[in-house]
């Protein structure tokens, strides 16, 4: 199954990187600027929002409480608050860290239609629920952003033989 996580396909993602790519993620969104507020999506959309509302210079953050993950396995969406502030989207800024299925956009996009959609990462199967996105990786590719990291020893590599 695509969406099922594959421990040969990890793509960790470091502090550094994420800032970097959300911040190339905010010199895109400049040409279709300005807007009146952010949705961020919580939680993955929280950080890549932080850093696109620093430098578009937007205060105004709402934020939409959506769950579609449980371990790492996909469940229903469930929507635990909406952007109630940002009502149907229009002049409003959504920011996701990434698109996988599309099924949480799809929701959110039912909410607020006239918002502009924008993540991070996109996967094939979510890629044209979102108007902007910077990186593009396999469906069957599991991300594993800064937060659901902890640094630790590893195994040398001579070491992981036999």
């Amino acid at each position: 199954m695509a969406n099922e996580y594959d421990e040969n396909k990890n793509f960790p993602v470091s502090w550094e990187e994420l800032h970097r790519n959300s911040k190339a993620l905010a010199w895109r969104l400049l040409e279709i600027s300005p807007f009146s507020g952010i949705v961020a999506v919580t939680r993955g959309g929280l950080v890549p929002a932080a850093i696109v509302a620093r430098e578009l210079e937007i205060r105004l953050i709402e934020t939409a409480c959506l769950a579609s993950y449980q371990e790492k396995s996909r469940s229903e969406v469930k929507i635990l608050k909406p952007a109630s502030m940002a009502e149907d989207g229009d002049g409003w800024l959504i920011i996701d860290d990434l698109v996988d299925t599309g099924e949480t956009g799809k929701v959110l996009r039912q909410i607020m239609p006239k918002a502009h959609f924008a993540t991070v990462y996109a996967k094939p199967s979510g890629r044209s629920v979102v108007d902007t996105y910077i990186t593009e990786v396999s469906q069957d590719t599991w991300i594993f952003f800064p937060w659901d990291l902890e640094p630790k020893p590893s195994v040398p590599i001579m070491g992981r033989r036999g």
